[in-house]
């Protein structure tokens, strides 16, 4: 009997929505959620990250603008102890995920 990979991939996803650190996560964005300040700033800096993103995929760099509203996030994000956790966590829950992207991606760096 052979495995199937989609199964795997489904399992993966079930692990990790199991990880404590994925919890964790998933707890401070109810706060989030239930805050209208700290929702309302995080969606700005989605929104905002998103079309810096899009700025770089098109070859445009970033301007000064740019620079201060990133600067301006920042302080936003650190006055605000919601989004301050909730970064954190992310932190923590990024660094299991860097892990699995080796994991998965070795195979295919073989190749090259």
């Amino acid at each position: 009997m052979s495995t199937n990979i989609y199964d795997i991939a489904n399992e993966l996803e079930r692990a990790i929505r199991n990880l404590p650190e994925y919890k964790a996560v998933e707890a401070i964005k109810v706060s989030i959620d239930g805050n209208k300040e700290a929702k309302t700033i995080l969606e700005n800096y989605i929104n905002f990250q998103k079309e810096v993103q899009a700025q770089l995929q098109s070859g445009q760099i970033p301007d000064g603008d740019i620079q201060k509203k990133m600067q301006d996030f920042s302080k936003q994000v650190q006055n605000n102890p919601l989004l301050t956790e909730y970064f954190s966590k992310q932190q923590q829950l990024s660094i299991y995920i860097a892990d699995l992207e080796k994991i998965i991606f070795k195979p295919l760096n073989e190749l090259l």
